[in-house]
């Protein structure tokens, strides 16, 4: 057994054994679990792919005369802006108004990121305290007195592949799904991915210390959609998506490199977010778990071509077979593509080692561990016939409809 005080007692001596995830598998493979055990103290895991459930809090400052901001739009992206008065979150998936699909709430961030100027345009209503009803002005990072990103649900353990076997070409957040079952999208890191090293959450939960987006940050808890009560492999790997994390950083610590707004093709748009955990080797058990290899993680392959919340399957594959280039479904081989970077992945684990190996970073004991029994459920419709309702409208700030 060890603990996190000595393990960071060795990080700061310079004496800490630190390997990524793909590392430790071939240690596992060559010496066992045992040797990986004693030899290693940290394992750095990582995964970088779009992650929609991400965002940012920024706070502009007051302007003079005082405005409480009621609608923001930044480069012409809407931000959430009914909190406190100069207060507004920006979604990863919000789009321009001017642009559409082509730009939105992550392009918005990576611009911040990259130093580029940001156009602000607010209005309120007026108030004996708050007299300004419109308000512009040009933003920079620097020029924010907070940029918070702070993401609702990033780092799935595991995620279910996607196919399409109607006659159409299918445009979801997998990417592009070709008819006939022409293909079939997967995500996460597989062996590298944090929860599948992680699967029962013996050291990841709230207040676990990470790499995120570049930077420092760190988990709040269980991110949304949170479902641990998945059916799970001999290796207690969930096989399809299980657990979440909620995760919170500064932004203006992180690096454009690893923070990156996507456009998905008629579907919108998304964050790319780099995520790296360590994860302490404590005991043999958290040395089996980390050992886990892409042969040994299996997902589930879904038809997106039905349009049900419950979706036909067409078995499970693992991430090895995923990743040699198809999958067999039906009798025939099947192209198979990520929509997670592999390559960003293994480059965040090597960083984050490199941190914790020069002293740079040392670990974290959570508060509190993720839960295991939370249930998820769909939304309770109403019975009966479902009424025809006219579309909402809204107005954009020129006074047009949306």
């Amino acid at each position: 057994m060890k603990t996190y005080e000595e393990i960071n007692e060795k990080i700061k001596q310079g004496k800490a054994v630190v390997v990524t995830a793909d590392e430790v598998c071939d240690l596992a493979g060559s010496e066992g679990i045992k040797a990986v055990a004693e030899k290693v103290d940290v394992v750095t895991t990582a995964t970088f792919g779009p992650m929609c459930s991400s965002g940012v809090f920024l706070n502009f400052g007051h302007a003079d005369p005082p405005i409480k901001m009621h609608k923001v739009w930044l480069n012409d992206v809407p931000a959430y802006a009914s909190l406190a008065a100069v207060d507004a979150y920006l979604g990863a998936t919000a789009i321009s108004d001017t642009k559409y699909l082509e730009y939105g709430g992550a392009h918005v961030i990576e611009d911040l990121l990259a130093g580029k100027t940001i156009h602000l345009e607010a209005e309120g209503y007026k108030t004996d305290c708050y007299p300004a009803e419109r308000v512009t002005a040009e933003i920079t990072l620097e020029s924010l007195n907070q940029a918070i990103l702070l993401n609702p649900r990033n780092a799935y353990q595991n995620y279910s592949a996607a196919t399409n076997s109607s006659l159409r070409t299918l445009h979801t957040y997998m990417g592009t799904l070709l008819p006939k079952f022409g293909n079939v999208a997967y995500s996460t890191s597989g062996q590298l991915n944090p929860l599948m090293n992680d699967p029962e959450y013996r050291t990841i939960g709230f207040g676990t210390k990470i790499f995120l987006g570049g930077g420092i940050g760190y988990i709040l808890g269980e991110g949304t959609q949170h479902n641990p009560n998945q059916i799970r492999g001999g290796n207690k790997v969930p096989l399809s998506s299980a657990a979440t994390l909620m995760l919170k950083g500064d932004l203006k610590q992180m690096n454009a490199r690893y923070l990156r707004g996507a456009t998905i093709k008629n579907y919108g748009v998304s964050l790319m977010v780099g995520i790296g955990i360590p994860i302490p080797v404590l005991d043999e058990g958290i040395a089996e778990a980390v050992s886990v290899r892409d042969k040994d993680i299996y997902t589930t392959i879904y038809d997106y071509s039905v349009e049900k919340l419950s979706k036909p399957t067409y078995g499970r594959v693992s991430y090895k077979e995923l990743r040699s280039g198809s999958v067999q479904i039906n009798g025939n081989r099947v192209p198979a593509n990520p929509v997670a970077s592999l390559f960003m992945a293994r480059e965040i684990a090597s960083v984050l080692k490199e941190w914790i190996t020069r002293g740079e970073f040392f670990l974290v004991e959570p508060i509190q561990l993720l839960p295991r029994d939370t249930r998820f459920k769909p939304l309770p419709l109403n019975t009966g016939e479902t009424p025809v309702l006219p579309k909402k409208g809204g107005s954009k700030k020129d006074g047009s409809t949306l």
